[in-house]
């Protein structure tokens, strides 16, 4: 009898163990970006907001009326400029994007940003690696992106000839996942 509570109990233990190491790997893969962790529970808006290196691209997605799509069900996979990226562009880009008459060109720019499905580095790699170096990628906008592996990072080339790199891979979120990247990109 006693054997089996001790084997009950050793069971208990190790069931336990597993839960709390289960537990400890989920807070271990939250990402933090724009110094704040990117919970994998939340939506691609409610991470972005709380990230300092994306109140640009939040400011943007808010002009543009996405925040209800961004918050929707997806999944989504979002290439995310920073702050930066949206400084690099000439001067008073962001400030005449964001204008109310320019809400459709501002749309299509950040939908550019976006293509549907959940599409992780690995599944972006092995698109890579099946295209024989590349990968076209569909964006939400209609546009395309051309996806290289260069240097043990991922680049998007965007129909402009400008090239961006993913910076952060596989901030995971509830409806999707978001690839950091540190240049805009601009459709034709």
């Amino acid at each position: 009898m006693a054997s089996i509570q001790s084997t009950r109990k050793l069971v208990s233990y190790g069931m336990a163990f597993m839960v709390a190491s289960t537990s400890m790997a989920a807070i271990a893969k939250d990402v933090m970006v724009g110094g704040a962790p990117m919970l994998p529970t939340k939506d691609i808006i409610d991470n972005a907001v709380n990230s300092k290196d994306h109140t640009t691209l939040v400011a943007a997605v808010k002009a543009a009326g996405l925040v209800e799509t961004l918050k929707g069900p997806g999944p989504f996979t979002v290439f995310a400029p920073t702050n930066a990226a949206f400084a690099a562009l000439p001067a008073g880009t962001v400030d005449n994007l964001l204008k109310p008459e320019n809400k459709g060109t501002l749309t299509t720019v950040l939908t550019y940003h976006v293509v549907a499905g959940k599409w992780d580095a690995a599944a972006i790699s092995k698109m890579i690696k099946d295209g024989g170096g590349m990968a076209s990628i569909k964006t939400v906008s209609g546009g395309t992106l051309v996806a290289k592996a260069q240097g043990g990072k991922v680049t998007l080339t965007d129909e402009k000839g400008g090239t961006a790199t993913v910076t952060i891979p596989d901030v995971y979120q509830s409806n999707g996942v978001i690839h950091v990247i540190d240049k805009v990109l601009l459709p034709q």
